[in-house]
């Protein structure tokens, strides 16, 4: 069995669940390039709790967190099974942090509007891990060197959000050019990420005004955290895609695999 590699996908709006376009066929030829897994652990940027959470359903509904889409986007469902051995392991990896079992979350857009397109036949059991708003980048970190096992598991573990995500001055323009800020950041990050230095983006609040335009709520960067966290020393990096769209969402998606990925 092959090690799995660790992602985290730039998923940006929601509305790309209606397209078919670059991104989508990216992550489709990413899913492909790889061993299918097990299961998925997925750590979206959309479910944020108190205290650490993962989804135990059977069946995991659908979450439609969003507002003002075309009618078709509520329709969308990701009927993927859930998976209680997962569950289980995730709560011994991250002991002695208390794991939730909820059954109150699904699938948010975070997660599914990506499976839909990487793997569209919903047949790899899921299971969703919460963010703890309560922790600090760093914890948040060293919870996925703990969910690094996984990756021998046959488990991917992939985070979902974006290394930029600034609403507030984007431009609903396609080919709007990236705002300056938003680029440095981008820049530093992936920067930091391909040296293996990943102290530079537990800290990127240090970056300066470029930080605070680029990641004024952290929810987004979160996810990435872990995904780094979950890197083996013998990881080499791929940004595919890599671009940031409509001035502020950064889409690059962050590939980890090691010599023994497949």
């Amino acid at each position: 069995m092959s090690r799995l590699p660790t992602i985290f996908f730039g998923h940006g709006s929601p509305i790309i669940a209606l397209k078919q376009n670059e991104t989508t066929r990216s992550w489709k030829a990413l899913a492909d390039s790889m061993e299918r897994p097990r299961a998925i652990l997925c750590i979206s940027a959309h479910w944020l709790t108190h205290g650490v959470s993962v989804t135990a359903q059977d069946h995991p509904p659908t979450i439609h967190d969003f507002g003002g889409f075309p009618r078709e986007m509520h329709e969308f469902e990701y009927p993927a099974p859930g998976d209680p051995e997962l569950v289980a392991r995730v709560q011994q990896l991250l002991g002695p942090t208390t794991v939730v079992p909820s059954g109150d979350w699904g699938f948010d857009h975070g997660c599914w509007t990506v499976l839909m397109k990487a793997w569209p036949e919903a047949d790899i059991p899921v299971v969703q891990l919460s963010l703890d708003v309560t922790k600090s980048p760093t914890e948040h970190y060293a919870l996925g060197q703990l969910l690094r096992p996984l990756r021998d598991e046959n488990v991917l573990i992939m985070g979902t959000g974006n290394i930029v995500h600034n609403l507030r001055v984007l431009q609903r323009v396609d080919g709007a050019p990236p705002n300056p800020l938003a680029m440095q950041f981008s820049t530093a990050i992936k920067r930091a990420i391909a040296e293996n230095d990943a102290q530079t983006v537990i800290e990127f609040a240090k970056l300066g005004d470029m930080a605070r335009l680029a990641v004024p709520t952290a929810d987004h960067f979160w996810p990435l955290l872990y995904v780094l966290g979950a890197r083996h020393p013998d990881d080499h990096v791929t940004f595919e895609p890599d671009f940031i769209e409509y001035g502020s969402i950064d889409m690059t998606t962050v590939t980890l695999r090691g010599d023994l990925a497949a």
